[in-house]
């Protein structure tokens, strides 16, 4: 087999992408042997490892106890719409974005004090260690892990009020902006950058995903008149979904 300039591991990986993607090797396929891949391309055993572990690494193949490494089945991709705020009454925009796309969703929360962090407190524009009401959130869809969601807001804004807790009291379960309106704090904008990194072992515990897949995570802050007053992250299994926006035209 001719190949070209690529490192070898690289062009290895390459061919048994290929072969993975075009279904020549399809789901639930043993993935050839380090000896079978050394003596078919003519390298090293060394080689043949690295470019096994590149194909582990883009969540192609897996490895099982025992047994040899498989290649995986690939999900298609589900959508998470993202639209921004809606206008309808009592309903979270998790909820009714789900419900506008014809998913079951449902979540659980857990709400705790703590003083913010230097990079929470940067984004709420308060000092750091000032008190935050901090929230961690698992979306499902039909029962399955599809989001994570930890979300801070400054207590100087929601501290004894009616909605200090997010998911508790006459509003709970509602969203942000009807949240912080019934504190006559009108939020006014939201901001969301979209990133990718490797999901930290907790987070692809929580997904059901394995060491080394990637995440996207949407870091999204709301304000009023300028002010910061709700920020989080929000993480999605990048394998699993692709966050779709609905932005309106002005």
């Amino acid at each position: 087999m001719t190949f070209g300039e690529q490192p070898a591991y690289l062009r290895v990986a390459s061919d048994l992408r290929e072969k993975i993607v075009n279904g020549s090797l399809p789901p639930h396929t043993r993935l050839p042997s380090q000896a079978r891949i050394r003596e078919e391309y003519g390298v090293s055993d060394t080689v043949a490892l690295e470019a096994r572990k590149v194909l582990m690494a883009e969540g192609l193949v897996e490895g099982r106890s025992g047994s040899g490494t498989y290649v995986r089945e690939r999900p298609v991709p589900r959508r998470i719409a993202r639209s921004g705020y809606r206008s309808a009454a009592g309903a979270s925009p998790f909820r009714q974005e789900q419900t506008a796309e014809g998913v079951h969703g449902t979540w659980e929360s857990r709400s705790e004090q703590e003083g913010a962090s230097a990079e929470i407190a940067e984004r709420l524009a308060i000092e750091p260690g000032d008190r935050v009401m901090r929230t961690r959130y698992t979306f499902r869809e039909a029962g399955e892990p599809m989001m994570l969601s930890t979300s801070w807001e400054p207590l100087a804004v929601t501290g004894r009020t009616p909605v200090m807790l997010p998911e508790e009291g006459p509003l709970g379960g509602c969203g942000v902006v009807e949240r912080m309106a019934a504190i006559d704090v009108v939020v006014d904008n939201v901001a969301e950058q979209v990133g990718a990194r490797p999901g930290l072992a907790e987070e692809l515990l929580a997904l059901g995903g394995v060491p080394g897949h990637v995440v996207m995570v949407i870091e999204r802050t709301y304000y009023a008149s300028g002010r910061p007053v709700e920020t989080a992250d929000v993480v999605v299994p990048a394998d699993r979904y692709r966050v779709a926006y609905h932005l309106p035209v002005r």
